[in-house]
């Protein structure tokens, strides 16, 4: 565990979805609020988002920071759609682990054959 500006922060390179989940669930679970509601979550998701296209934009096209500007990372915008994604889950009480299996079998079997893979390239040269 780290101090850093007053926050404890973590580091974990190796957390699953469901350690993500369940420190998320730990964190909202100590307000009486708890979860926002599901529109609610989305419109948060939708925000996060564009805080990202904001980064990305900053770093890679053409809009450069203005100089009073603070400081994010695209790192630090993707830690927050991962937040605001566990957040989510949780409310609609869905497995991450769950869902994304069954989106990686759709893709692996749906796409199988779509793209060039890069041992077919490399026999073409040879």
């Amino acid at each position: 565990m780290l101090l850093e500006k007053g926050q404890i922060i973590i580091r974990t390179s190796d957390i699953t979805t469901k350690e993500m989940q369940k420190r998320v669930d730990q964190y909202i679970s100590q307000f009486k609020e708890g979860y926002f509601s599901p529109l609610a979550l989305m419109a948060r998701l939708t925000e996060e988002v564009g805080e990202l296209a904001r980064e990305m934009n900053h770093y890679y096209g053409e809009k450069p920071k203005k100089s009073t500007e603070k400081e994010n990372t695209v790192e630090d915008e993707l830690g927050d759609i991962l937040f605001v994604i566990a957040c989510m889950a949780n409310s609609l009480d869905i497995d991450l682990s769950d869902a994304f299996n069954r989106s990686m079998t759709k893709f692996e079997t749906r796409d199988k054959d779509r793209w060039t893979k890069k041992e077919l390239q490399q026999e073409g040269r040879e």
